[in-house]
């Protein structure tokens, strides 16, 4: 029982330091592209920033996209952000479940 909790948490120390920095990726790809775009040189495509928060990059995503003022105001964003984030806690909440069951 004692072994099965301890490696719980060290999965669970991995998926949070996993999840943390792709947040802080999405954030700066958010950051890249803005900049990118001001200098008129290659973008990040739309549906690349879109699917990185999808992929568990929401809070990065939205971090990125309020800060940078980056396609903060397209209805697309608007919606599909906020979604991806609902859809990254659930998908935490069932990875933590899974683990804490002990994959049960």
């Amino acid at each position: 029982m004692i072994k099965e909790n301890v490696l719980g948490n060290k999965s669970m120390i991995v998926i949070i330091s996993i999840y943390v920095i792709w947040n802080i990726i999405t954030f700066f790809l958010y950051g890249l592209d803005k900049l990118k775009g001001m200098k008129r040189t290659w973008r990040v495509k739309e549906s690349t920033l879109l699917l990185s928060a999808f992929v568990f990059g929401a809070a990065g995503s939205i971090s990125g996209s309020l800060i940078f003022r980056h396609n903060a105001k397209k209805l697309k964003f608007k919606i599909l952000l906020p979604l991806a984030l609902i859809i990254n806690i659930i998908g935490v909440f069932l990875i933590y479940y899974y683990i804490d069951q002990g994959g049960k």
